[in-house]
Parts: structure tokens; sequence; C-alpha cells
């Protein structure tokens, strides 16, 4: 078979192609590696790769093919998975010096639905150590490297920290990462890819080593809302039992069939280029007829004071590892155990009365937002720091509240929502657009977002292509 270029196909077309005969899943392993082994030492994006178990899983997707055995449009699909996950046959780190003990090796639910299409995994990715961080740093294994500046090492966007970047090494054509405060959507916006957050509760959380188990969610990462989408209906578990019908519904949807509001709070505070390149697309998209217009979720300063004191993560997290992981604790991450040390004050009561105000909160902002199908703004207000810049605790501090201030809305406020790349900045790094809905309307969010895309275009159309990607 010739010769196949990763970058030039979408996943359904991928996906035509295997069943055409015009390809195999270890013509796209083959095509993975040789990306990986190309762009390794530059990009970093992965914590273990093994090639061996790649191409084994690649010839198991060919053998079902041979067979008449066709499990879904992934069979054969080079997925790269966030090293939180448990995944058969690869250790769990989880961001840590040392492996976590065997049970974290455990699959859930996502993961086996991935098995399930007979997806090929091509590795483990990088993460912020416990996923407690918005930039992508780890002193540990080091940091993936932001493919759109060939001159400095720029964050690449947390806790997620190899998933966006692994699309754009070519290793990978769908990322599974996970969101706490913006943990998909962060290292979307910031290297110019598409990042799906869940609900909180519609993915199953087992087999994922917990940050927050109020505010986890599983997601997915992709080079296009079309890729994003497919995964999304395969995974998700209640548009799976009939993906065609969703695919179809979302391929016909407009931009006018939806009413979007524009949250100016999301606006303040934005580095040079990030606003701008927003209304930008805002004015593309009405120009297509969308229905766009003003409207503020309420609070938002207590959302982000309440994020800025732990949210609920400080607290759940030290529950976590003082009970289960004890002996981790001397390992952490100073810059995570800086955050770490600072917001556990909370105390049970505390923690409680947080809870009940969270809950007041998301219901004002959902009777807010009941008249449009969706509130937007930029992803994140600021451009990826250098990792230079960010090594003083302070500064380090600052770039990371800042990174998770629009995004952790979502998670604080029980919300879905949805970043697709819209521009690139005054430094030339990539902005994001969010798209939020409530809670529970994850499928109209991944609609709104296609529905977008159609008329903006996918990252490589509007932004073109990373100076460091192939």
């Amino acid at each position: 078979m010739p010769d196949i270029a990763l970058e030039d196909r979408t996943v359904l077309q991928l996906a035509e192609d295997l069943r055409g005969g015009r390809t195999s899943a270890a013509a796209l392993a083959e095509a993975a590696i040789a990306n990986h082994e190309a762009g390794d030492a530059t990009f970093g994006a992965y914590k273990t790769w093994d090639p061996a178990r790649f191409r084994a899983e690649a010839e198991i997707a060919d053998r079902a093919f041979a067979a008449n055995f066709d499990l879904g449009p992934l069979q054969g699909i080079p997925v790269s998975v966030k090293d939180l996950y448990g995944v058969r046959g690869y250790p769990t780190f989880a961001g840590s010096p040392r492996e976590l003990p065997q049970e974290w090796r455990h699959e859930g639910p996502v993961i086996r639905a991935l098995r399930g299409q007979l997806a090929a995994v091509s590795g483990k990715t990088h993460t912020v150590q416990f996923a407690f961080g918005a930039l992508g740093t780890n002193p540990h294994w080091g940091t993936p490297r932001n493919p759109w500046d060939a001159d400095d090492h720029r964050a690449p966007g947390g806790s997620s920290a190899g998933a966006g970047v692994s699309l754009w090494e070519g290793s990978a054509l769908l990322a599974m990462g996970t969101d706490t405060a913006g943990s998909v959507r962060m290292p979307a916006s910031m290297t110019g890819t598409v990042g799906i957050k869940t609900t909180q509760g519609r993915w199953s959380l087992e087999g994922i080593t917990p940050l927050s188990s109020t505010l986890d969610t599983p997601g997915v990462l992709a080079r296009s809302v079309a890729d994003a989408a497919l995964a999304f209906s395969v995974i998700d578990p209640d548009v799976s039992p009939d993906p065609t019908s969703f695919l179809a519904d979302i391929e016909t949807a407009t931009v006018g069939d939806f009413r979007v509001g524009v949250c100016e709070t999301f606006f303040a505070d934005c580095d040079p280029g990030v606003a701008e390149g927003v209304r930008a697309a805002l004015a593309e998209l009405e120009a297509a007829g969308a229905r766009i217009t003003q409207l503020e979720i309420p609070d938002l300063d207590e959302v982000d004071q309440i994020f800025r004191t732990g949210g609920l993560s400080a607290f759940e997290f030290a529950s976590f590892i003082n009970d289960v992981l004890p002996d981790f604790l001397e390992d952490i991450d100073p810059m995570v155990g800086s955050r770490f040390d600072k917001m556990t004050a909370l105390t049970a009561a505390e923690y409680h009365g947080r809870l009940r105000r969270m809950a007041a909160l998301s219901q004002a902002a959902h009777a807010a937002i009941a008249g449009v199908h969706a509130v937007v703004g930029p992803t994140i207000p600021i451009t990826p720091p250098k990792i230079a810049d960010v090594q003083d605790p302070k500064a380090y501090m600052k770039a990371n509240l800042m990174a998770a201030r629009n995004t952790t809305v979502a998670n604080l406020l029980a919300m879905s929502a949805v970043t697709i790349p819209v521009a690139l900045d005054a430094a030339g790094m990539p902005v994001g657009l969010q798209i939020n809905c409530a809670g529970g309307d994850d499928a109209r969010a991944v609609a709104i977002a296609r529905a977008f895309e159609k008329v903006l275009g996918t990252a490589r159309q509007r932004l073109g292509t990373p100076p460091l990607a192939s």
C-alpha cells in the first residue's frame, strides 16, 4: 500500500480508506511511528511510548477487517491517552516520578469504549503531576513543547500537556484527556486543536486517577470538530447507541440554528490579539447567520474567587492522596505543592458550604443562559507563556490562574463546553473560542462547534500549520 500522510486526512476519511482497502491499520501505525521518531526530540509529547504494542493493536484491527468484523469507525485509528487513564499493558505515573500501584492500570468505560472499537493506542501522553496545573509543566519528566513557536519553548497547556502536541506531531489522530478546570480545553486552545469537556457524570471516571471527584470529566482533543465529533459519538453513552444519526444531524445544522450569547467578562484583560481574534470570528459567524446577542453569566467574580482559593480540587485531592497514595506526597512537583499548600485550608464544614454555594451559582447561571443555546468568549485570555518566564513561583501562579480563569467556569457551574481554534494572537500563538452550553447539552455543544467550523474552517485551514509540525 502507498505511504499515507496522516496530517492530510480526517479520521472519517481514514476510516473510509480502511474499509475501502486503500490503507491498513498497520500503515496508519507505521506513519504515526515515523512521525513520532522524527518529532519526539522536539515535541516530547509522551510519557510512555511502546511501538511494539501499538503495532500489535493495529494488527488486531487489520485481522478483524480481514475477517469482516467492523466494530466501528475508530477501528485501527491511532489514539493517544493521557497518563491519568489506566490502559492495559501501560504503567500509570500520573505525572509522578514513579509508577502508581498496579490498580491504576485498570481500564474504565472510556478506554473500554475505544477497545470495543479496536482503536490503536499510540502511547500515554504527559500530564502535569496529578493534573494540578494549567500550563502543562512537569519537572519530573519534562514539559512538551508547543509546536507553534519555533524559537522558544512555550507552554502546551495543562494538565493534558502532551495531548494536543501528539496531534500535531502526527503520532495520533485523537487524544484522550481529562478536564477539571479546563485541562482539555486549555491545551486544545494553546495548541490550536479542538477540545470537548463533557458534563460532570456523563462519562465515567472509573479507571482515571482523580484530582477532584466532583469536577473531573473525561474529554477528547482532535485536529477538527468533525474528528472530535466522531470520537464523541462512539464514546458518549447517550449518543453511542445511534452515532450515525447524531453525525448526520450535526452535518445538517447551520450557525443560523443557534442563539449565541457573548459574555464580555471572558474578554477582560486578554493578551494582545486574543480578544480581537475571537471578535473577528464572531463577526464572521454573525455574517453567516448566527444569532448573536450580549449575555452575562451572573456572579462570575465569585466563581473566580472560589477557583482562586482552591475550588473543590484542593480539598478533594488532599483527601485522595492522604488516604490512597500518601507516599507520593514526598515527590510532589514544587509548583503543584505550593498551590496545594495554599489551597488546603478548607475545613469540612467550609467544603460542604462551598458545595452548596456552587450548586446555587450553577442554578442561577443556567437560568441566565436559558434563552440562548450557548455562551461564548475566548477560551483562555493569555498567550501561552514561555517556559523560561514561569520558572519563578509567583510568575507561574499568575499565569496558571489567568490561563484557567475562563475555562473553570464550565467546571464550577456544571456546564458542558467545547473549544475551537479561530485565530493567531499577536505572538503568533493559537486563540480558542469557547462554546459553553448547559450541563447535559454536550451533544448540542458539539453540534454548535461543528456548525462554527463549517463557516470558519479547521485549524489547518484557518491558522495554517505550526512551524514545528510536519
